[in-house]
């Protein structure tokens, strides 16, 4: 099983890691970060599968994955 950490303050919320991840498990959050950017947030870990394919995708290197 994977872990997956968001640095909200280094993502944007482009969403690009939404559509990357293939468990659907990341979604963008409601809440806006410090900088007026809405970040994404990875909120039922239980199925990751620790790919790190949203990790990879993210223009923002905001995305950690521990496996």
């Amino acid at each position: 099983m994977g872990r997956i950490v968001i640095d909200e303050m280094r993502c944007k919320g482009c969403g690009i890691c939404t559509i990357a991840c293939p468990k659907k498990l990341i979604r963008l959050c409601e809440k806006v970060n410090i900088q007026g950017y809405a970040p994404a947030e990875a909120p039922n870990q239980e199925q990751c599968t620790g790919c790190a394919l949203c990790a990879e995708i993210c223009p923002d290197v905001a995305i950690t994955v521990f496996k």
